[in-house]
């Protein structure tokens, strides 16, 4: 059995060393060398956004205002750009308008993006993330606003606050109150045993 294990084995290695003798470079044909040298030139071909600005500030807004802003680009790369998706970083940061079609190099374009400050107090910053065929397959802008809390949303949000701290003290009072009754119940029947 063993015999016939190692007989196997060096037959596989013949037939492995038999089939590569051939030179592999006598292999590659120079039309392939060329068609390879292309693809590869092209490889480094990519389309590249330059924006106008890659963050917007609205400045200091009242809480529940919406707003919008451009952002301008232009495709600074040597491919004709090709944007397949625009998303802000919360549902309240809306990108749209951006053009479907491929943009030539040298060329411009646009695309809008309205944040709703509504139930968005005080200052936050989001990001817009844009997919295409750039080098990194995305590139980010940016916005940010200071929205002055209003003043009902804000005894809206203190009520609230005060009924959950509320319920939370209610809930935290039963939960030791159940402790207390279970250690009693546990101690209770042992009085008067030796262990």
């Amino acid at each position: 059995m063993i015999k016939k294990g190692f007989l196997l084995l060096g037959a596989m290695t013949l037939v492995l060393f038999t089939s590569c003798k051939d030179d592999a470079s006598k292999k590659i044909q120079s039309a392939n060398v060329a068609d390879a040298a292309k693809r590869d030139a092209n490889a480094t071909n990519f389309a590249a956004m330059t924006f106008d600005k890659t963050e917007h500030d609205f400045g200091t807004i009242n809480e529940g205002d919406q707003v919008e802003t451009v952002f301008k680009f232009t495709n600074t790369g040597n491919a004709p750009l090709l944007i397949s998706n625009i998303k802000g970083s919360c549902g309240c940061t809306v990108p749209n308008d951006w053009p479907r079609q491929p943009i030539a190099p040298g060329e411009t374009g646009k695309f809008t993006v309205k944040y709703n400050s509504k139930g968005k107090p005080n200052l936050k910053t989001n990001t817009v993330t844009v997919t295409a065929n750039t080098e990194k397959g995305r590139e980010i802008v940016r916005i940010k606003a200071n929205a002055t809390p209003d003043p009902a949303m804000e005894a809206q949000r203190a009520k609230a606050k005060a009924e959950r701290d509320a319920r939370l003290k209610k809930q935290q009072a039963a939960q030791k109150a159940a402790a207390t009754n279970n250690a009693k119940t546990q101690q209770t029947g042992h009085e008067g045993h030796n262990h």
